[in-house]
């Protein structure tokens, strides 16, 4: 999974944890199982931290499809792309109620847009070329 997608993922979990306090070590197990090509339903908290990394690859891979049209695609529309992708997928929203999934996709949508401008500030900032004093 990208580096940014990860990020996003933990950063959304971080802030789901308010209501689901082992969401983020979950997360971290999902993305080892996702690294690791080892996928699938677990557990309710298993399954939820799945949904999260989930969502997180998806909204980085429609986010960057976007980009190819638009410099900066707008959070709402990468959500809406992210709904619309996962209802079509077979992966259930882990005993979710729509209020609850939505809540997921939109702060998990919006780590992953906020990871992607820091690695985008990362990317612009100069380097030091050799023999340059810091």
């Amino acid at each position: 999974m990208d580096d940014t997608a990860s990020r996003g993922a933990r950063a959304a979990a971080s802030r789901l944890a308010d209501h689901r306090p082992g969401l983020p070590d979950h997360v971290e197990a999902a993305l080892h199982h996702t690294v690791a090509g080892r996928t699938g339903q677990y557990g309710d908290p298993v399954a939820l931290a799945s949904l999260v990394v989930s969502v997180a690859a998806l909204a980085w891979g429609v986010y960057n499809d976007l980009k190819t049209r638009t410099p900066a695609p707008r959070a709402e529309v990468v959500q809406r792309h992210v709904r619309v992708r996962l209802s079509q997928t077979d992966q259930p929203a882990p005993g979710l109620s729509g209020t609850e999934l939505e809540q997921v996709i939109h702060i998990t949508v919006t780590e992953v847009l906020n990871a992607a401008s820091v690695s985008s500030a990362e990317d612009d900032q100069p380097s030091h070329q050799e023999g340059e004093q810091g």
